[in-house]
């Protein structure tokens, strides 16, 4: 199928450098980034992943994580439940 059609679309660079960075290490351009995204809104009707506003628990997680913070777990998901209990 012939790729005709444009999108023009506004984005504050430093996420555009920080998605294509990662654009480049999997292999794709930006153009084929935007070509999975509409191809995945249009297969599932809808957005392909959650938008939600997270609460205050998960937001200080991101933000510990932005500052290097958090912890490293070894080992599978099974285990780490089995030490929680």
């Amino acid at each position: 199928m012939a790729k005709t059609a444009t999108i023009n679309a506004r984005i504050e660079p430093v996420v555009k450098a920080r998605a294509e960075s990662i654009f480049a290490a999997i292999g794709i351009s930006a153009s084929d980034a935007i070509g999975l995204f509409y191809r995945q809104v249009a297969f599932r009707k809808g957005l392909p992943f959650d938008v939600c506003v997270p609460n205050a628990t998960t937001v200080a997680a991101l933000e510990e994580l932005e500052h290097g913070g958090g912890e490293v777990v070894h080992g599978s998901t099974s285990q780490l439940f089995d030490e929680l209990d």
